[in-house]
């Protein structure tokens, strides 16, 4: 009994950022159900997102004490790039995502941002946080994995087909769910949309990747969530008080969007965040990104069983395609690390000779 509970013990530790990747996008499946309802009931997405990082922050105070060994001086320097970084992967971003969704439909805001991965990976490349080696296998199923994600999520959500049978309930309310969450948009606020979401999404990506740099000064992985969850509080309720000057929007009773708020708050911006900037630490900006087409695929089965949304025999083609991007990827990361340290190895052992070597001939 001892030996199979440490053997899960050792198998769990092995794949922990595997676990907290996935358990990040279920979470932001829940996310985008619930900040989608929100919204559409008359939340306004500026006071959204200013509620959404209070409660981030007071949920992750607490957790600040278990920081206290690794915290180290904050610096005037640190505290502004920590605020600059705020600025553009949590305000700017989510600001932008939000107010986006009133322009574009709800299927667009879902395949956009499954171009992260995409566009993560072609800014680590630029920065020079990730390499393609063309000549090796695992670079060409990098490169090969990142194209079919990005083509799955387009195909699940712009491509439908036949609906699938056995969800019956689809033409009665059909007419229900298109009033509740759908608009008509003109082609000019598509188009402004669009603009604005992929600037959300670049915004995020380069996020993702400066919190590389940032937890090397900075080890204290929630105070550094903190601190950037308070700045974009901070941020956000500037923008949000120029933005909207209707002070009923600010009103925040025990209803909906109470637990929208809080959810995204306390569980997405809190919690996710800190997993994030963990796995980001451990594995990789990218490898980070990879795993975002699947809160796409959550959201429409969870919006299926829960809103009554038909699916189509498109998603499911769409879903094969970004399992198998995904597959790519993550086995060419894999195949990349294990090259790496075999090279690192080799390095010690011929190092380790040459100092032998000198020693016996001194």
């Amino acid at each position: 009994m001892k030996t199979s509970l440490l053997g899960f013990m050792t198998i769990l530790e092995k794949n922990k950022p595997y676990i907290a990747m996935l358990f990040i996008q279920f979470v932001y499946a829940g996310m985008a159900l619930l900040s989608k309802a929100a919204i559409s009931k008359g939340m306004s997405p500026y006071v959204f997102v200013v509620y959404r990082q209070i409660f981030a922050s007071l949920a992750l105070s607490p957790f600040a004490y278990f920081d206290s060994k690794h915290a180290t001086p904050l610096s005037c320097n640190l505290l502004c790039k920590l605020f600059l970084v705020s600025l553009v992967g949590l305000t700017a971003s989510s600001n932008l995502y939000y107010v986006a969704i009133n322009y574009t439909s709800a299927t667009f805001a879902a395949a956009s941002t499954n171009t992260i991965p995409s566009i993560t990976f072609i800014m680590a490349v630029i920065i020079g946080v990730e390499t393609i080696s063309i000549k090796y296998m695992h670079g060409m199923a990098k490169i090969l994995g990142s194209i079919l994600s990005l083509s799955g999520a387009i195909v699940f959500a712009l491509v439908k087909g036949p609906s699938i049978d056995f969800i019956r309930w689809h033409h009665e309310n059909q007419n229900h769910n298109s009033h509740s969450f759908t608009k008509i948009h003109s082609k000019g606020d598509n188009i402004k949309g669009s603009l604005m979401m992929l600037s959300a999404n670049t915004g995020w990506s380069l996020w993702l990747i400066l919190q590389g740099f940032i937890v090397k000064q900075y080890p204290a992985k929630f105070r550094l969530t903190i601190i950037q969850c308070f700045f974009s509080f901070i941020q956000s309720g500037i923008l949000a008080i120029a933005m909207e000057r209707n002070p009923s929007a600010w009103k925040l009773g025990w209803d909906f969007h109470l637990l929208s708020v809080a959810y995204c708050g306390i569980i997405v911006t809190a919690i996710c965040y800190w997993l994030q900037v963990c796995t980001v630490e451990t594995k990789g900006p990218v490898f980070t990104a990879m795993f975002t087409p699947l809160a796409l695929v959550l959201t429409a089965i969870f919006s299926a069983i829960w809103w009554k949304e038909t699916l189509f025999w498109g998603s499911i083609g769409g879903t094969v395609l970004l399992v198998l991007g995904l597959y790519s990827v993550l086995w060419g990361k894999n195949k990349e690390g294990v090259i790496v340290k075999e090279e690192n190895f080799e390095d010690g052992q011929a190092k380790a000779g040459t100092k032998l070597e000198c020693v016996i001939q001194s």
